[in-house]
């Protein structure tokens, strides 16, 4: 498949998943799974696969495409955020964050060792798969800027995506050294570098980056502001500066594009352009998704014939197991009704960020078991873009309008509410 060929096969196919659902019944589309599907049909019917749909071999192009992809959603997904406060309001994120992430991570790490990868590809696999993702979750999460009806539960996803991106990379590292073993020197210096250092300067850059362009485009020059001229792009230029900055200094960039986001917007949080923002990071990073999300497919027909039963099962297990099981496990003593608490642990997307991850690392460093992680992060992926993408309009179709502002203000036992 030449250059061109593949531009007009990805024009096509992208034109067709988002049309045809609404032309078979008339109801919005759930284009991840069909992308997928269409770059799955693509690699069976071509005689040799191009680089681009084997990132076994060939990840440089998986991880600048995916890390654009998800810095972009992570700023788009901070700036989106109505209303922060009180922080009880993140009561439930903390418990996704804090408990959920580290037994999915646990959980498959312990999955991936019963299939016979070596334990630091195990680590590796439970990182990579751990965090939800900002880019395929759109339709589980808060509306537009100014928008309103920030229920609990897709306020806790949206900021449970927003943040673990860049939680899982000290996990990421760690899996990285541990392919030569880790001395208590080394694992003090990660504990230390990688985990307290990297995750501080990511969050404190992230919150002076965003509050600084803020000032920028809000109010100085306070007789003539860049938001008056209603250029989108500058949401642009602001994930690149908030993550070249914390990169910069070595902080973790995607902790640092969600805190800025959250920062900038609250420069002026009523501000209407912040709407002209949005749709140009939305723009952005639905263009990157789906050539992303048609690689996948591609990958995955490419590799059809290596895909293992173990591949599908461990990826089922995270899906229908070990994120419902650990979510739920999180949420005991929230105060979320029963049916929030079910949704807000079983709807863990996995997708973009998983990518970039396994991509960056498998350039990094020589890794044991790497088709392995590759069609396991891949059947994934998938599955989760199939199941999470059919069912999440009906599920939360209800669940928009902020009834509470924080989960523990409603009664424990309280009724629920009509969704």
């Amino acid at each position: 498949m030449s250059y061109h060929e593949f531009l007009l096969f990805a024009g096509l196919a992208i034109l067709a998943a988002f049309w045809l659902p609404r032309f078979v019944s008339g109801r919005e589309p759930t284009a991840s799974a069909l992308l997928i599907l269409a770059g799955f049909v693509c690699a069976l019917a071509i005689d040799e696969a191009p680089p681009l749909f084997t990132p076994i071999s060939h990840p440089q192009w998986w991880e600048t495409l995916s890390e654009m992809a998800v810095i972009v959603a992570l700023f788009a997904t901070g700036m989106r955020l109505d209303v922060v406060r009180p922080f009880a309001r993140w009561r439930v994120t903390w418990r996704l964050l804090a408990v959920a992430m580290p037994l999915t991570i646990g959980a498959m790490v312990l999955t991936g060792m019963a299939a016979g990868l070596p334990l630091a590809s195990a680590l590796l696999l439970g990182a990579v798969l751990a965090p939800t993702d900002p880019v395929l979750a759109g339709d589980l999460q808060v509306g537009p800027p100014t928008e309103g009806g920030e229920h609990p539960v897709r306020f806790a996803l949206t900021t449970e995506a927003g943040l673990n991106d860049g939680l899982a990379f000290p996990f990421v590292y760690l899996a990285i050294a541990g392919l030569g073993g880790i001395s208590g020197t080394e694992a003090f210096h990660w504990l230390s570098y990688d985990v307290a250092y990297r995750i501080a300067v990511g969050t404190v850059s992230g919150g002076l980056t965003g509050w600084l362009l803020g000032q920028v485009v809000f109010r100085w020059p306070m007789g003539n502001i860049l938001a008056e001229t209603g250029s989108g792009v500058l949401a642009l230029a602001g994930v690149l500066v908030c993550y070249g900055a914390a990169e910069f200094i070595h902080g973790y960039g995607f902790i640092a594009c969600f805190v800025g986001g959250m920062a900038f917007r609250r420069v002026e949080a009523k501000h209407s352009f912040h709407s002209n923002l949005h749709l140009f990071n939305l723009a952005i990073e639905h263009a990157l998704t789906a050539v992303l999300l048609l690689m996948t497919g591609a990958a995955l027909g490419t590799y059809a014939a290596r895909v293992e039963w173990t591949h599908i099962a461990i990826a089922a297990s995270l899906i229908f197991l070990v994120r419902p099981l650990s979510g739920w496990v999180a949420l005991g003593g929230s105060g979320l009704p029963p049916r929030e608490r079910f949704v807000t642990a079983a709807f863990g997307v996995r997708g973009i960020g998983s990518l970039y991850y396994l991509a960056f690392a498998a350039s990094a460093a020589p890794l044991p078991g790497l088709a392995d992680l590759w069609l396991i992060v891949l059947v994934a992926i998938a599955l989760s873009a199939l199941v999470h993408g059919l069912s999440a309009a009906p599920v939360l179709a209800g669940i928009r309008a902020d009834t509470a502002s924080e989960p523990n203000r409603r009664p424990r036992h309280a009724p629920e509410q009509a969704q």
